[in-house]
């Protein structure tokens, strides 16, 4: 179990590192000149996304194979990249 927890952890955390959440979390904690409330905000607001994720994954994977899944997050993230890429999103 404590390798499960390690592997998700850096997972989540390089991820995580660089991406459009943590550029706004810096840009409201620069606004606001309150670290705190924002760093406790972006905390839960991570949390509860993370509980999302664990529940709908171990839901839908019931049903769907998760190479699947893979599969079909991949396709969803180069159209997401495309529109972005055209200022269509």
């Amino acid at each position: 179990m404590a390798r499960i927890i390690f592997s998700t952890f850096w997972l989540v955390f390089i991820a995580e590192l660089g991406d459009k959440t943590q550029l706004e979390t810096m840009l409201l904690s620069a606004k606001h000149h309150s670290p705190l409330p924002v760093f406790i905000g972006a905390c839960l607001a991570l949390i509860c996304s993370s509980v999302l994720g664990v529940f709908a994954g171990t839901y839908i994977t019931k049903y769907i194979p998760p190479n699947f899944i893979q599969s079909a997050a991949g396709v969803l993230f180069i159209i997401m990249g495309v529109l972005i890429l055209f200022n269509k999103m």
